[in-house]
């Protein structure tokens, strides 16, 4: 059988979030590339998610290991879930490979040790630096910010909702396919600019992941009907 989903490349892949992401679009049948800063680790990371659908009994998907340039290159859809210590550098390394490509920019603009405390770049939000860098040959859309890496690793379903924000109908739409690949609600929530608000409510999750002891999402309400 002939497999038409894109190719999806997760840059910083190695980390909890992208593990988590690879590993639901891996069983969603989606071809996953494990990208990283060095090849060494994207193998470990790659082999680790081989073993874990062989465990599942997800064993057509090829899971494949590149550093960032390649797989950036390699993917038709890319990922990026790197620290917002390495945004600007990781994107100015991939910027030539991203071309005519969708980014999907998991990134929160998040600045140790108070993480809990919103605290925006000059810009607006890391989504919009990535389109300011990336230019107009890029179709970036911000996603994902809200979901917390330990329910993407956990088997089951999320009751969780994916705000999608990008200038790009076409490509939020996309973005949203894979959202609900991978087990959530995706919906359009407008311009990149729009991205400064859905980065801002990491910070406040933060703080109610902390002060009461949980894994918090969001849910947009009255949609039921929609």
């Amino acid at each position: 059988m002939v497999n038409n989903k894109p190719i999806v490349a997760i840059l910083g892949g190695t980390g909890g979030l992208g593990t988590g992401l690879a590993r639901r679009w891996a069983e969603a049948g989606y071809q996953i590339i494990i990208g990283s800063r060095t090849q060494d680790k994207a193998e470990l990371a790659a082999s680790e998610l081989r073993d874990l659908m062989q465990e599942r009994g997800v064993g057509s998907v090829q899971v494949l290991a590149m550093d960032n340039i390649a797989a950036a290159t390699a993917a038709e859809i890319v990922a990026l879930t790197v620290p917002f210590a390495h945004h600007t550098s990781t994107l100015l390394s991939v910027k030539n490979a991203l071309q005519g490509k969708i980014l999907i920019d998991v990134t929160v603009p998040l600045i140790p040790p108070k993480v809990a405390r919103v605290q925006l770049p000059a810009d607006g939000s890391a989504g919009q630096i990535a389109q300011n860098i990336l230019g107009e040959g890029v179709r970036v859309v911000s996603a994902f910010q809200n979901v917390a890496a330990v329910h993407l690793q956990e088997g089951q379903g999320m009751d969780c909702d994916v705000l999608v924000c990008g200038d790009n109908k076409e490509a939020r739409a996309q973005v949203i396919e894979l959202v609900e690949a991978a087990g959530l609600r995706g919906l359009h929530a407008g311009s990149i600019a729009n991205a400064a608000a859905v980065e801002a409510m990491t910070s406040l999750l933060i703080f109610i992941n902390k002060q009461y002891k949980c894994h918090a999402g969001i849910k947009v309400t009255g949609m039921e009907n929609s």
